[in-house]
């Protein structure tokens, strides 16, 4: 048993090394310009061993979004799970989503960047793990809803869709005009402010 456990941290660490290693390539050359042997390279394994966690390229972008968008909404859960005020749920996610693009820039230009140029990416969009995020974000506004402190006519699912739009938007703009992490900061607080203000009902508190 304990053999199989290490056979099975090790076969996760490489497949973790594969992914960080993607990262790097594709933010330094661009999705179509990358080499899966480039990436073989970066991650300190064979050619073929890349096949054996990924079927191709593509598949490798992919994986690269829907584990990050898993840790996200584990971490999201985590720490929205102790607050009671539906808007500063909100302030928390929108901090740790843009928080993640200025700790992780190479990470940030793949998800905003790279992941455009893929056409099987853009087809699988609505795939579980995304939706996933997307649910956590209705629900907090449902909640809302429901305590009285946002709009009611206000669509839960199409609020969360819009405000994961304007994140990707603001994390674009910053990756193309290589910004620093406080400017993103700033343009954190605003989109906040905008959003969460914009659902609030008339007479709710702050």
């Amino acid at each position: 048993m304990a053999k199989a456990t290490g056979e099975r941290t090790r076969s996760n660490d490489k497949r973790e090394r594969i992914l960080q290693a993607s990262v790097k390539v594709f933010a330094r050359k661009g999705f179509y310009l990358s080499r899966v042997a480039e990436i073989a390279k970066t991650a300190g394994v064979a050619d073929g061993t890349i096949y054996l966690y990924f079927k191709n390229k593509d598949h490798l972008l992919i994986s690269i979004f829907e584990d990050r968008i898993d840790e996200m909404c584990d971490a999201v859960e985590a720490q929205v799970a102790g607050l009671t005020d539906p808007a500063e749920k909100l302030r928390r996610i929108i901090d740790m989503q843009l928080g993640l693009v200025a700790e992780h820039r190479d990470l940030a230009e793949v998800l905003t960047i790279n992941l455009r140029q893929s056409t099987r990416f853009l087809k699988q969009f609505a795939a579980p793990k995304f939706n996933r995020y997307l649910d956590t974000i209705a629900a907090v506004v449902q909640e809302g809803q429901e305590k009285g402190l946002f709009r009611k006519e206000i669509s839960p699912r199409v609020f969360a869709c819009s405000l994961f739009g304007a994140l990707d938007g603001l994390t674009l703009t910053w990756v193309i005009g290589r910004g620093d992490a406080g400017r993103l900061e700033k343009a954190a607080a605003a989109a906040a402010t905008i959003l969460i203000e914009g659902i609030r009902a008339r007479g709710g508190a702050r």
